[in-house]
């Protein structure tokens, strides 16, 4: 069973930016979507960004458009989300997950603990 743990986080001023890792454990990283949530205080998690098995594939939010990047690195069996202009709105625990692909969200499982963001205005 994989497993998924995240770091990164922190408390950074609105305009700032932050990157998140995830590293996971086992051998089939490659084989794999990944893809980064969020959940903030009193909502539902909600899907940020997902990558393709070899990176060829980004998906986004809207709300995350243009300021947050998605990339992967199989060697090191990692996926990284840069957050660049942070928004006190994105402040939230982010949590790393993987899924089959891109196209399927609603597939994507296998959470680390998170990591906790917290942007000040």
């Amino acid at each position: 069973q994989v497993q998924l743990v995240e770091s990164g986080g922190g408390l950074v001023q609105a305009g700032g930016s932050l990157r998140l890792s995830c590293v996971a454990s086992g051998r089939a990283f490659s084989n794999y979507a990944m893809g980064w949530f969020r959940q903030a205080p009193g909502k539902e998690r909600e899907f940020v960004a997902a990558i393709s098995w070899n990176g060829g594939i980004k998906s986004y939010a809207d709300s995350v458009k243009g300021r947050f990047t998605i990339s992967r690195d199989n060697a090191k069996n990692t996926v990284y989300l840069q957050m660049n202009n942070l928004k006190p709105e994105d402040t939230a625990v982010y949590y790393c997950a993987r899924g089959r692909t891109v196209a399927i969200i609603a597939d994507f499982g296998s959470w680390g603990q998170g990591t906790q963001v917290t942007v000040s205005s």
